[in-house]
This record gives C-alpha cells, sequence and structure tokens, in this order.
C-alpha cells in the first residue's frame, strides 16, 4: 500500500498564509482576550492602590530603538496616573529619553488630560547624564542634580516641586526602561536604600535579568508587548471610556491581535506536516 501523501507546498504560499493572517488582523483590529498574569497586576494594582495627590517618579529610560515596545507601556502608565490624579515627575538617565518623555506627554496626557496643569500636576526634569551616581545622589538631595526643569524653571518655583527634598518624597518609582541604566539601577540605588517602591515596564529581553528582584524589591513588571497589552486591558476594565479604541490608542493590544494569529497559523502549519508524516508512517507500517 503506498503511503498517503499531500502535494509539496511552495514556501511562497507559506510566506503568502502567514502575510494573510498578519494583514487580517491589522485591518479588522482584531485581538483575543488578553489575561493579565499576576506581575503585571501588581504593578496595576500598585498605581491603582496610590491617593489622589500621590507622588510618582516616572523615570524614562530607552530610546527610539526600543520605543515600539515601550511606549505603550508609558502611554499606559501615563493614562493610570492621571487618571487616579496622581502627581508625575519624568526625568531620563538617556540622552535619547528626552525624546520619550516628550512624545508621551504631548500625544496622551496633554490632549487627553486637559485640566492636568504643567507645574501643578507633572513636571518634567530631563536628562541628567551619570548614569547610576545621578540616583544616588537624587536620592538625597534632587535639586542639586535638578536644580531647573527641562525648560529652565528653578523647581523652588514650581508647585509640584517646591516642597520635594529628594526622592523619599515619591510614594512610587514606576520605571520604564531598555537596559542600562534603568529599572536595575533604580532598584538597587533608590529603591533598595530608600525603601521606596519602585515597579517597572521594560523589553522582554530585560525581564529575566530583573525577576530576581519580584516580589521584595520590584512591587511587579511589564516584560514586552504581551505584558504592556495585559495592563491596557486592566486600563479599559477599569474605565470604561478606554473601551472606545478607535479614539484611544492601545498599540500594545493592536499589535498583539496580528502576532496572535501569526503564531497560530505556524502552528497549524507545523500541526500539518506531523499530521502527514504520522499517516504516511502508519501507512507505511500497514504496507511492509
Amino acid at each position: 500500500m503506498s503511503g498517503f501523501r499531500l502535494p509539496e507546498i511552495d514556501r511562497r504560499l507559506v510566506f503568502a498564509i502567514v502575510a494573510a493572517v498578519v494583514v487580517f488582523p491589522i485591518f479588522f483590529r482584531l485581538s483575543l482576550p488578553e489575561v493579565p498574569s499576576t506581575i503585571v497586576m501588581n504593578v496595576f494594582d500598585s498605581v491603582e492602590s496610590l491617593p489622589a495627590g500621590a507622588m510618582v517618579l516616572m523615570p524614562m529610560d530607552f530610546d527610539p530603538g526600543s520605543e515600539a515596545e515601550l511606549q505603550p507601556m508609558a502611554r499606559a502608565f501615563v493614562r493610570h496616573c492621571a487618571e487616579k490624579k496622581l502627581r508625575i515627575t519624568f526625568l531620563t538617565l538617556w540622552g535619547t529619553g528626552s525624546q520619550m518623555i516628550e512624545r508621551v506627554t504631548k500625544d496622551v496626557l496633554i490632549p487627553e488630560f486637559p485640566d492636568y496643569q504643567y507645574g501643578r500636576d507633572w513636571v518634567n526634569l530631563g536628562y541628567k547624564p551619570g548614569m547610576e551616581s545621578v540616583i544616588t545622589v537624587i536620592l538625597n538631595d534632587l535639586k542639586k542634580t535638578f536644580p531647573t526643569d527641562v525648560s529652565g524653571k528653578n523647581l523652588d518655583d514650581i508647585p509640584l516641586t517646591r516642597d520635594v527634598r529628594n526622592l523619599r518624597n515619591y510614594n512610587l518609582i514606576l520605571s520604564v526602561s531598555a537596559g542600562y541604566a534603568g529599572t536595575k539601577e533604580w532598584v538597587q540605588f533608590a529603591g533598595d536604600p530608600g525603601q521606596i517602591p519602585v515597579a517597572a515596564g521594560m523589553t522582554a529581553v530585560q525581564a529575566p535579568l530583573n525577576y530576581p528582584y519580584y516580589p521584595r524589591q520590584l512591587k511587579g513588571l511589564l516584560g514586552g508587548v504581551k505584558a504592556a497589552a495585559e495592563y491596557e486591558s486592566l486600563l479599559i476594565k477599569k474605565y470604561p471610556r478606554y473601551e472606545d479604541q478607535q479614539k484611544y490608542r492601545f498599540e500594545a493590544l493592536t499589535r498583539m491581535g496580528p502576532q496572535t494569529f501569526a503564531h497560530l497559523a505556524v502552528i497549524g502549519l507545523i500541526l500539518l506536516g506531523n499530521a502527514t508524516y504520522w499517516i504516511n508512517r502508519r501507512a507505511a507500517q500497514g504496507g511492509a
């Protein structure tokens, strides 16, 4: 008995199938429901548990190369803090981080929260070189390293920072980082010695390096676009106005749709190949 064989599939057809299942969910904005993991929920709860007016330091230590992965987290963090009416201080240890701060404030904070006033509800301290040495200094004296905001205005003249002496005046450090210096340094040089809660969002490759700090030194962390999508789903569930995804950009959820369908297509092709092999093997054994 001859074995059953499917016609050989041209690799171009395989590429076309994968392309189709990627384009389809993008065109129709399809995505599967996200089930948030505990480590992501802990970040969300760290923000959600803060009272209105609490102080949040949000270091954005990344560059355009990791923007696709980290900007959705930054947007979600900013939206969440603003919904809770928390006071946000932005800064960065990366020379390219100032662009990332400017983008998230211009794209999200200013247009979506017009009542959020600069100087009263949020402030941008900009970039300072020095990596972890900057953290070590501002743990005890913020204004020694950042005497002014990004525009040159004295911090003593800004209502939000007028009474701030050091990092211990902040209720939470919410780090978004792509490497060194980043979350690990904020934990080691600020969170631990200053007893300041730290939560974070980071690239997927950086996450394993920070898992050892969870849950004692790091309240929770988001690793990669999948975790960002989980955080966005929590935000939509908690604040129903975000259900209008035509109005609000939830980039991580949008990106997870094509990724999920592509994975399913690849799995289907693998199963098809294995099923063909199994059928051929059984047929060969039967004809022996």
